[in-house]
C-alpha cells in the first residue's frame, strides 16, 4: 500500500475505471445523505459507478493499493446512515449493477447481481409462480445487496423469515480486490464456517456484496383474507396480537398501530377512525386455508373486545387494508421532519415496550408515533423533530433531547430481553448503543472479526464499529 495525494488517486481511478467515475458536485453531495436524512461530514473523493464486477474489483483494488476508503452504496433507502460518504472516500455504488443472471425453478433459486431491485425480481418470477420473500417496506425502490447487507426484514417476515433466510450464497469483493464466493445452492449445507449468514447484515464494513444467490418459492394458492380491527387503546390492542400468538396462529402479516399513527394516517388520507385514540391491528392469511386461518383469528380479535373487526377476502379488499399501513411513513413525512427508528423485542413483551414509549414520549414532550410488525416485536418508534435550538442539534437537525429520549428507549427494549435494531442495522445512528447490548467482549470480538476480512480498516469506516 502506498499513501498518495487524491490526485493521483483520482488520476489512477480515471485511468482504470474512466466514465465511471463521477467527481461533479452536485452528484457527490447526494451520497452524503440516504433516506434516515442524516447528512456526513463531508462529500467523497468520487463516486463510482461500476457495471460489473471487474470494475467493482479494480475500484477496490485502488483503494486499497492508495489507503483510500470505500462506502459500499446500493439506492441510499437504508434509515441508518449506513451508505453515507466519508471524508476522502469513495462511494462505490452497486445499483447499475442489476441484472438477474439465472432463475432456477427446478433448485428454487435465483442469482442476482447486487443492484436488482427487490420488488423487480418479485416481478420476473410472478409469471413463473414465484415469489422472492423479503419484503421491506422499501421493496418498490430498495436493492437486494443492500436488503443484503442489512439483514432487512418487513411485514412478511414472521411467517416467511428475513432476507437472511432467504440467502443461499454470496460473491464479494473483499479490502483487497480479490474475489471470494461463499454459500451453496442446495438446500442444505454446514460445510465450515457459514460465512454467508455472517457477511448478511455486516453493512459493508466486511466486503462488497455484488451478486448473490437466493431461495425464491411459490405464491400461495388460494388467494388471502385480510382483517382490520380497531381497538380502544394500544394496549388492548397489542393484547389482541399476543392472544393471536398464543392461539398458534402464524398469519403472513400481523401488524399493530398506535393511536397517533392512525391519526397521521387518517389526516393524510382523510379517512375517520371508530373513535378518538383508537389503535389498528392489520392481519392477513394466505394460502389454502387462508380464510379458515383468518376466521380464527377473527374469533380471537373479537374475544379482546375490538372497536370493530372486518374480515375482507381477496386480493384487492387485502390492498386496500394493507396501503392503510403503508401510508404511515408518507403521512409523517408529509407533516415534517421525522427519526424513523427501530428496536425489537419478545412478542411477550409488545404490550410492555408500547407503554414505555407512551411513557417516555410524555417524560420529554415528544409525540412518538409507533408501528410494529406485531407478528415478530418488531416495533418502529417514529420521533417527529421539534425545532431544535441553535446548537443543540447533530447531523441529522436532531435536537439532544430526542436523543435522550432515544436512549431510554433502547434502554428500556434491551430491558425487556430486546435488540437496538430488527431490521434497520447500526450504521452511524446507533453506534452509541451496541456495547450496550452487545458487551464489551463481544464487542472487541466482533472488531476482531472485522480486522481478519479488512486489517486496514478501508470498508465502511466508522460505520457500525
Amino acid at each position: 500500500m502506498t499513501d498518495a495525494t487524491p490526485a493521483s488517486f483520482l488520476a489512477s481511478l480515471r485511468a482504470a475505471l474512466g466514465e465511471r467515475v463521477i467527481t461533479e458536485p452536485g452528484r457527490l453531495e447526494g451520497v452524503r445523505s440516504d433516506k434516515s436524512g442524516w447528512r456526513s461530514a463531508a462529500a467523497p473523493l468520487a463516486l463510482v459507478e461500476a457495471t460489473t464486477v471487474a470494475e467493482v474489483q479494480d475500484a477496490v483494488r485502488l483503494a486499497h493499493e492508495h489507503c483510500v476508503a470505500v462506502v459500499p452504496r446500493g439506492a441510499g433507502s437504508g434509515l441508518a446512515g449506513g451508505a453515507t460518504s466519508t471524508a476522502g472516500s469513495i462511494v462505490l455504488s452497486l445499483a447499475r449493477m442489476d441484472r438477474i443472471l439465472e432463475i432456477s425453478l427446478d433448485d428454487e433459486l435465483a442469482v442476482v447481481e447486487a443492484g436488482v431491485i427487490n420488488q423487480a425480481l418479485s416481478d420476473a418470477l410472478a409469471p413463473h409462480g414465484y415469489v422472492y420473500s423479503p419484503d421491506p417496506a422499501s421493496k418498490a425502490i430498495s436493492t437486494i445487496g443492500g436488503n443484503i447487507a442489512t439483514n432487512a426484514g418487513g411485514l412478511l417476515c414472521a411467517k416467511y423469515g428475513v432476507t437472511r433466510e432467504a440467502v443461499l450464497g454470496l460473491t464479494v469483493v473483499l479490502a483487497d480486490g480479490s474475489l471470494l464466493e461463499t454459500g451453496r445452492r442446495t438446500v442444505k449445507g454446514v460445510s465450515g464456517y457459514d460465512l454467508t449468514a455472517l457477511l448478511t447484515g455486516s453493512e459493508g464494513t466486511l466486503g462488497v456484496i455484488v451478486q448473490a444467490t437466493v431461495r425464491i418459492r411459490p405464491i400461495p394458492e388460494g388467494g388471502v383474507a385480510t382483517i382490520g380491527a380497531f381497538f380502544a387503546d394500544v394496549t388492548a390492542a397489542a393484547a389482541a396480537c399476543a392472544a393471536v400468538t398464543a392461539a398458534r396462529i402464524r398469519p403472513a402479516v400481523m401488524e399493530l398501530m398506535d393511536a397517533a399513527s392512525v391519526a397521521a394516517v387518517d389526516r393524510y388520507l382523510g379517512t375517520a377512525t371508530p373513535a378518538p385514540g383508537a389503535a389498528f391491528v392489520l392481519v392477513q392469511c394466505d394460502g389454502l386455508g387462508a380464510e379458515v386461518e383468518a376466521a380464527q383469528v377473527l374469533r380471537v380479535l373479537e374475544a379482546a373486545s375490538p372497536l370493530s373487526a372486518e374480515l375482507s377476502a381477496g386480493a384487492e379488499a387485502g390492498e386496500r387494508l394493507l396501503a392503510f399501513r403503508r401510508s404511515f411513513h408518507p403521512a409523517l413525512e408529509a407533516g415534517g421532519e421525522v427519526l424513523v427508528e427501530d428496536v425489537c423485542v419478545p412478542r411477550s413483551q409488545l404490550a410492555a415496550m408500547f407503554g414505555e414509549i407512551e411513557r417516555i414520549g410524555a417524560k420529554h414532550g415528544l409525540r412518538i408515533p409507533t408501528v410494529a410488525h406485531a407478528g415478530d416485536g418488531n416495533l418502529h418508534p417514529n420521533f417527529v423533530i421539534p425545532d431544535a435550538p441553535a446548537g443543540q442539534a447533530d447531523p441529522l437537525g436532531v435536537p439532544e433531547a430526542v436523543w435522550a429520549a432515544a436512549d431510554e428507549l433502547f434502554a428500556a427494549g434491551m430491558r425487556l430481553g430486546g435488540t437496538l435494531t430488527g431490521e434497520h442495522g447500526v450504521g452511524v445512528l446507533k453506534k452509541r448503543w451496541l456495547e450496550a447490548e452487545l458487551g464489551s467482549e463481544e464487542l472487541a470480538l466482533q472488531r476482531r472479526i472485522k480486522a481478519v476480512f479488512d486489517p486496514d480498516g478501508i470498508l465502511n469506516p466508522g460505520k457500525v464499529y
